[in-house]
């Protein structure tokens, strides 16, 4: 089943990605970018929360652990670190400069996946994330 597939679920995260990059532009437009990103961030804890009342997941602990809640802290705050250079950057320039410098985070995770979690990339892997570096160059460049 296609919903099961990381793919599919990789290709949705990216097809909304494309959106949120052409909504923020427009959105930071006539506002301040500080206060459009804690606009999102409150929409986006409202349809989350909405999301673990209906599911009932809200209430699951069910993996707790004090290094597992280190490392969600510090991605939040990476996260949020991340949405404010973001629409700073939108804010500043155009989108369709800014969304692929932005996604030079393909490129940084590959290299910090290898290097700390130990995961592994074959020559056509490394490859592709040099063409995604090099893409992401010539399209803000241009």
């Amino acid at each position: 089943m296609l919903s099961s597939s990381w793919i599919f679920w990789a290709l949705l995260s990216a097809g909304f990605a494309a959106l949120t990059a052409l909504c923020a532009k427009i959105g930071v437009s006539t506002i301040d970018s500080d206060l459009a990103t804690f606009i999102r961030t409150l929409v986006i804890l409202g349809v989350l929360g909405t999301i673990l009342l209906v599911t009932g997941k809200f209430h699951s602990t069910e993996g707790f652990n004090p290094r597992a809640c280190l490392f969600l802290l510090l991605s939040g705050l990476a996260t949020g670190a991340s949405w404010l250079c973001y629409f700073r950057a939108l804010k500043m320039g155009d989108a369709v400069r800014v969304a692929p410098l932005d996604k030079l985070s393909v490129v940084f995770v590959a290299i910090l996946g290898v290097t700390v979690l130990g995961e592994q990339l074959s020559v056509k892997g490394w490859l592709g994330i040099a063409f995604i570096g090099l893409g992401a160059i010539l399209v803000s460049l241009s």
